[in-house]
């Protein structure tokens, strides 16, 4: 069983809510979301923001809160083998009442398929809250390139 080791980041003037699955490898050595080189999170978060591409843990940081944006991920512990999705069992889900308590949050988004089937089946009907589901800035998500997920992001900014 491995305990998300990551806390959430959000803060007063949040408005948008952000969940991932679960970190992988790369993020959970790195202590923070989106971690690994090859995820394309950053680069369409700062694309969709008309912002330069944060590089270190801090510069993240100050560009999500900067925007109002939240993040975290729907699974608080699970077995999961290396990073892989599909290998993800025995959930348990994060209390997402931690961020909607202390934010203002208007929109809730989740970072594709997987976040969104856990989402669902755990979280929605108790918070009563629908989430909105993105394409996967994975790189396991071939089908989408760069442009085509910016495109799709562009929503967040619209909050």
């Amino acid at each position: 069983m491995i305990i998300h080791p990551i806390p959430p980041l959000y803060d007063e003037n949040s408005k948008v809510l952000i969940l991932g699955s679960f970190p992988s490898v790369k993020s959970r050595e790195a202590q923070f979301f989106y971690g690994h080189p090859q995820n394309r999170f950053w680069k369409v978060m700062a694309a969709v923001f008309d912002e330069r591409v944060p590089e270190t843990v801090p510069e993240k940081r100050e560009f999500l809160l900067r925007n109002h944006v939240a993040l975290w991920d729907v699974i608080h512990s699970c077995e999961i083998v290396g990073s892989s999705d599909s290998s993800i069992k025995d959930v348990t889900p994060n209390d997402l009442r931690l961020i909607l308590d202390a934010a203002n949050i208007e929109r809730v988004f989740v970072n594709g398929k997987t976040a969104e089937k856990y989402y669902k089946k755990y979280i929605e009907k108790n918070l009563g809250i629908k989430a909105f589901c993105l394409p996967s800035t994975s790189p396991a998500n071939a089908a989408w390139n760069l442009e085509r997920l910016i495109e799709a992001w562009k929503v967040v900014r619209e909050v």
